[in-house]
């Protein structure tokens, strides 16, 4: 940017962000704007941000749009990030499904960046499905959805450098899980298949998607404004079958939010179960 991001400029992006995302840019967040936007605003040859923000408005459907979009969302992860809610999954709620029966088990993977949080959960399904053979029917469906298309592009890829498998992947795992090719990691086919990518905007409605046992929405909810957190979790009560679990943050709740779910405090986490059907006794060996 050619001259400092003016208060009006700041204001005008933070409403275009939010509109666009939902994400709630907070004050005195100039430098960021600045080092996310300055390459594209170079490529584009666009003088400031007020002139980024006109042109916007213009033409919604551009590939800039896009692409502010893209550079804006935060693409933080890594592999079975906080631990406790794959060992949730695999102690508790799998073999929950396997005891009712399931003929099916699906569960959704939101705002999966590159792909590491989804694959975390295959991983965890083989694990489980290893152990216990004829378990579920080995069907597991796993929906991974993301704003962002470069990190959908790179999540379907599922080949990872050097510095991403250093972030909470095992060395076990990566043995079991992963073949190396020309320097990078390839995810194994069997771990890929289970595993679907679809472009979603968080504030579209969840319809389409179908109904889940299982969702996870973590590290997402706190960039939202209050309003679109009680909306979000609303939805997300409607998306999942009677019983299912939601996986949040660390340092996310619900309370103030929603009253739809039971938090349950195992030994492993916490987890919310939708309060509408009974609750079981969880396993936790």
């Amino acid at each position: 940017m050619n001259s400092p991001i003016t208060p009006q400029e700041y204001a005008s992006f933070q409403a275009f962000l939010e509109d666009a995302c939902g994400i709630m840019l907070g004050d005195n967040k100039q430098y960021l704007i600045a080092s996310r936007l300055n390459p594209l605003l170079a490529e584009y040859r666009i003088p400031s941000l007020g002139a980024l923000i006109e042109r916007l408005r213009k033409d919604r459907r551009s590939d800039l749009y896009e692409r502010i979009v893209d550079a804006m969302t935060t693409n933080e992860t890594l592999w079975f990030r906080d631990a406790f809610p794959f060992e949730i999954l695999k102690q508790v709620i799998l073999p929950e499904q396997a005891r009712a029966r399931a003929s099916g088990v699906r569960i959704w993977s939101a705002a999966c960046s590159s792909g590491q949080e989804p694959y975390s959960i295959s991983m965890t399904v083989e694990e489980y499905l290893r152990a216990n053979p004829g378990a579920l029917a080995n069907n597991v469906q796993i929906l991974a959805t993301d704003l962002s298309p470069s990190m959908l592009e790179a999540a379907r890829a599922a080949a990872y450098d050097a510095a991403a498998m250093t972030r909470g992947i095992s060395d076990e795992r990566r043995r079991q899980f992963f073949a190396e090719r020309h320097g990078r990691w390839e995810l194994r086919e069997e771990l890929r298949r289970r595993v679907s990518f679809r472009e979603y905007n968080l504030q579209e409605s969840f319809e389409p998607l179908g109904r889940f046992q299982v969702i996870f929405c973590r590290n997402v909810l706190i960039y939202f404004s209050a309003a679109l957190k009680r909306d979000i979790l609303a939805r997300l009560a409607a998306a999942l079958q009677p019983g299912g679990y939601l996986f949040l943050g660390a340092a996310e709740a619900i309370t103030g939010y929603s009253d739809a779910f039971e938090m349950l405090r195992l030994p492993q986490g916490i987890v919310y179960r939708l309060k509408s059907a009974r609750l079981a006794r969880p396993v936790t060996g």
